[in-house]
């Protein structure tokens, strides 16, 4: 995966002050070079099924596809790319969590037997009134 830094210096008059976009504009090409690459194969692959997915998928051999779009709706196709990106990785980076302190992936939820770790944080930050 590359990264473009030049995507960050668009147009941006007409838009309020994005305060993550200034924050990126600041940030040295090397640096975002290596959080781009940091993506998993696994999650390229689940990019790219996506994707797939949003424009149609044809098979390769005997078809010379052609998309047209307006500028919208490919932002649109590219933020929601963008949008499964940063959900994959969060989620990947909790089933590694997982795999650490649990010896194996759970790929189920706690059930309703098991406590929930947030509950009695909220029910203690409840009861000191915060």
């Amino acid at each position: 995966m590359v990264f473009n830094p030049e995507f960050f210096s668009s147009d941006t008059e007409d838009r309020q002050v994005n305060q993550l976009l200034k924050y990126l504009q600041n940030q040295p090409p090397e640096i975002l070079a290596h959080i781009a690459k940091s993506a998993s194969p696994e999650i390229k692959d689940i990019i790219s099924r996506n994707v797939q997915g949003l424009v149609g998928v044809l098979p390769t051999e005997g078809f010379n596809v052609q998309i047209a779009t307006d500028r919208e709706n490919m932002a649109g196709m590219l933020a929601s790319a963008m949008m499964t990106g940063y959900f994959l990785r969060q989620m990947e980076q909790r089933m590694q969590l997982d795999k650490r302190f649990s010896g194996a992936v759970s790929f189920t939820a706690p059930s309703s037997n098991e406590p929930n770790p947030t509950s009695s944080v909220e029910e203690s930050t409840e009861e000191s009134g915060y």
